[in-house]
């Protein structure tokens, strides 16, 4: 198991820090889509949920295929008819949502390209005739790329997410996996696919906070933390005040004990 680079891990703490420390500047955010794997014409794969979760207070906003279509009477059974017009709406709503927060920073996980991302909800709505609202890329934070930086790529089992939840004994509940939201959104299961959304954005979060508290359980250990050798041992104990606090007091209190001996009577 390789340890975290030392100035990428330092960089990433921060990052994390500065978040917990600006939370309520901070939302998490996660989405369901159609398969991006099978896509034989090309064409990109259709959003059914997006979920924004407040760092702060928890409070959940979403954006769901089978809620527009509740409130357009559209029956379960006709939202594939009438899919693009739904989707469309959703999407309207998720812009208009977020143009008006533009100094917020996301937390995400592996949302970073036009293949799953927020790209790939901007490309969904230009070709449905909107035009997005671009988040910066500098507010975007990547958990995923986050927690390799601070623990190591071999923290955790693939997936990811997944095995990172099972190591802090976190339930999924109704948290799908790549391949069974797939298989939901085959299914028509629009409802299933939004309580995933929104189960990922809670554990998300719940990993986040974890991680910021130092409590969350990884597969590094405490020396693959430190560097894993001698030399990055060293800089790590010279550059952590309170272990060199200690150890002069320590040093204090030791000679001030081999002072007390030297003047025992012999």
């Amino acid at each position: 198991m390789s340890a975290p680079n030392p100035k990428r891990q330092k960089s990433a703490i921060q990052t994390l820090d500065s978040l917990f420390d600006n939370a309520t500047n901070v939302w998490v955010i996660h989405y369901s889509c159609e398969s991006f794997y099978d896509r034989p014409n090309g064409f990109s794969p259709r959003i059914t949920s997006i979920a924004i979760r407040k760092l702060h207070s928890g409070q959940t906003v979403s954006f769901s295929i089978h809620q527009v279509a509740e409130r357009l009477h559209v029956k379960p059974a006709d939202i594939v008819d009438q899919y693009d017009v739904l989707e469309r709406r959703m999407l309207d709503e998720y812009f208009a949502y977020i143009s008006g927060y533009r100094t917020v920073f996301y937390i995400h996980w592996n949302m970073r390209d036009i293949n799953y991302g927020f790209a790939a909800i901007e490309h969904r709505y230009r070709v449905l005739g909107g035009e997005p609202y671009v988040v910066d890329d500098g507010l975007k934070v990547d958990l995923a790329r986050l927690f390799i930086d601070i623990y190591g790529v071999s923290y955790t089992g693939h997936p990811r997410l997944e095995t990172i939840l099972s190591q802090n004994r976190i339930e999924a509940l109704d948290m799908l996996s790549g391949a069974d939201e797939a298989a939901a959104f085959d299914e028509g299961r629009y409802v299933d696919l939004h309580r995933s959304t929104l189960r990922k954005v809670d554990v998300i979060a719940n990993l986040a906070g974890r991680a910021h508290d130092r409590k969350l359980r990884t597969a590094t250990s405490w020396w693959k933390m430190r560097g894993g050798s001698v030399t990055a041992f060293l800089k790590w104990l010279m550059t952590n005040y309170l272990v060199i606090f200690l150890l002069t007091i320590g040093g204090f209190l030791l000679s001030a004990v081999g002072i007390g001996i030297a003047f025992l009577p012999g």
